[in-house]
């Protein structure tokens, strides 16, 4: 894998809610639900929307695949925080010319079957965003995920720089923004914040360690 990882942890066609809770049986139906939603309303047509909700679940069910049960096994499933992160940014390593380009970098961390979730969302939709508009979008650009563990909260980090000069949007925010900040803030009880800087978009996410582990 070419994703630069530092640190031990990183020794490395329908598109209705029902039809996304079978292909992602471990989903919340408000989650499918809300996947299926943000999907149909960024895509034009039917083919399009297939092709996007099956990129997002795919994403998704590769982060899970880190947590799920082994047979025999006592503990509560969970992944090492710096896999999930190098698992789900992998796919955008591979789509060319983006060898050592993303860094990541966490602390040896637990993360919980049900925060993998949100995780897998949040990486999910920035990765494409950045793909599309930020720093992967062009050959100089570079993606860095840092993560920092204190007793009051784990802090992640996403930095892009190198890309295209990028702007805060004008219009309201969309589905997708206002699902990961419900998620972030109901289920893993912190903040993800925005910063449009010229240089590159900063997102910073702040939760709480417990929740995280959940």
């Amino acid at each position: 894998m070419a994703i630069t990882a530092f640190r031990h942890s990183q020794s490395l066609g329908s598109g209705s809610p029902a039809v996304a809770a079978a292909v992602w049986p471990w989903a919340a139906p408000a989650i499918a639900s809300g996947l299926t939603a943000i999907t149909s309303r960024s895509t034009k047509t039917v083919e399009d929307m297939a092709r996007e909700l099956t990129l997002r679940l795919t994403a998704l069910s590769r982060a899970h695949d880190l947590v799920r049960p082994v047979a025999g096994q006592s503990e509560a499933p969970s992944a090492l925080l710096g896999d999930l992160l190098t698992v789900l940014l992998a796919p955008y390593d591979d789509l060319g010319a983006f060898s050592g380009r993303i860094r990541v970098s966490a602390p040896r961390m637990s993360v919980g079957e049900s925060a993998t979730t949100i995780v897998a969302l949040i990486v999910h939709e920035l990765a494409t965003n950045s793909l599309k508009y930020g720093a992967l979008s062009v050959d100089t650009g570079m993606l860095d995920v840092s993560c920092s563990a204190h007793d009051e909260a784990v802090t992640i980090v996403w930095t892009e720089t190198g890309g295209p000069l990028v702007k805060a949007p004008e219009e309201p925010k969309g589905y997708c923004s206002k699902l990961i900040e419900r998620s972030v803030s109901g289920h893993l009880r912190g903040v993800i914040e925005y910063d449009w800087l010229e240089a590159g978009l900063v997102v910073t996410l702040k939760v709480d360690p417990e929740r995280l582990g959940t």
